[in-house]
Formats: C-alpha cells, sequence, structure tokens
C-alpha cells in the first residue's frame, strides 16, 4: 500500500520528466544503420531510460534494446548535453548452429538543448562514430 509520501514523491519525478525522441546516425545513406531512440529523461536524477531500435537497409530484422544511462549539462557552447546509454539484446544464432548470447549496446550524445549534435553507437561488432543526433518531434 503506498503512502501518500511514496505517491507524492513518485508524482513529482515524472511531473519533471520529458519523453526525448530521434535518430542517431546517416538517415538517407543507403545501408548505414540508424538508431532510433525513445528516451524518458528525468533531469533532477541525471537518468534516461527508453528504448533503442536499431535499423538497417538491409534484409535484416530491427534490434529492440532496453537502455538506460545519464545525461549530464555542461552548461556551455554548443553541447550543452551529454548522454551516454547502454543496454543488452538478445542475438540468436541460426541453424545448423542452436542457440542465442547477450550482446552489448553503448551509445554517445553531444547535443544541444533541442537534442540535436552529434553522437555514436556500438552493437555487435560495428561501432559507428561521430554521426548526426537529430531530434523527432
Amino acid at each position: 500500500m503506498s503512502t501518500s509520501n511514496e505517491t507524492s514523491t513518485t508524482s513529482q519525478v515524472l511531473a519533471g520528466a520529458y519523453l526525448a525522441k530521434g535518430t542517431i546516425g546517416n538517415v538517407g545513406l543507403p545501408g548505414a544503420p540508424i538508431a532510433h531512440f525513445s528516451l524518458v529523461v528525468v533531469p533532477s536524477k541525471d537518468t534516461v531510460t527508453g528504448v533503442v531500435e536499431i535499423t538497417q537497409a538491409i534484409n535484416r530484422p530491427p534490434i529492440t534494446i532496453q537502455v538506460k544511462g545519464t545525461i549530464r549539462h555542461t552548461g556551455y557552447g554548443d553541447v550543452t548535453q551529454i548522454v551516454n546509454l547502454s543496454g543488452e539484446y538478445v542475438v540468436s544464432v541460426p541453424p545448423p548452429a542452436i542457440g542465442s548470447y547477450l550482446e552489448k549496446f553503448t551509445a554517445y550524445m553531444d547535443i544541444d538543448n533541442n537534442w540535436n549534435g552529434i553522437g555514436g553507437f556500438t552493437y555487435g561488432n560495428e561501432s559507428i562514430k561521430d554521426v548526426p543526433v537529430k531530434s523527432i518531434q
């Protein structure tokens, strides 16, 4: 059972949160992997949580990853926020081998207050660096 103190604390955290959506990658470049993010940001706690989906214009299903991370405010210049994300996703091995394993995902974004800037991400053996980060309204 919730006490009124627990309820008010939860409401205060949710009231200070906001949703950030966008992409990391060279959107429009054929074959380029693109990380689509949808994150709940809680500035008072410097935390972000959400989902990243990696798509690529090749015959490969999208990869969906639950992520968490941090957001830091720089307070100067064009890069006003730095976001770091991490998570894991399951990779299934096709026949004749059988099995699954966890693969790591990491991402960084050096962005302005509108969530536009430069970033990158790694997944599996792929490392995408210094690509555009674009906000989706």
